[in-house]
């Protein structure tokens, strides 16, 4: 299955973040490495970014929000835990007067 963003090929997850964005990742993560000079560089564009675009990371996180509400199972093995009952809880060892 092929994925495209405004007309190009996303064809790494990366690709696909950096299309939806309209930005690079390691604009706003960094890279490992980068001198102060490139660091502050890097910033300086994303303060302009943001400058120009103040709704941005409203809506980064309402995407983000949404591909882990969809993809939560796949992407963070995650199992719903088991819920007891609303009422007594169980004694434990060494508790006094504890419901059992």
């Amino acid at each position: 299955m092929r994925t495209y963003i405004g007309g190009q090929e996303a064809v790494s997850a990366n690709e696909f973040i950096e299309l939806a964005l309209g930005t690079p990742v390691e604009l706003w993560l960094g890279v490992e490495g980068e001198s102060e000079e490139e660091r502050a560089a890097r910033l300086d564009a994303a303060r302009g970014i943001l400058a120009e675009n103040p709704g941005l990371p409203d809506d980064v996180s309402r995407i983000a929000a949404l591909v882990i509400e969809a993809n939560a199972p796949e992407l963070f093995n995650v199992v719903p835990l088991m819920r007891r009952p609303a009422g007594r809880r169980r004694a434990r060892s060494g508790d006094k007067g504890a419901a059992a």
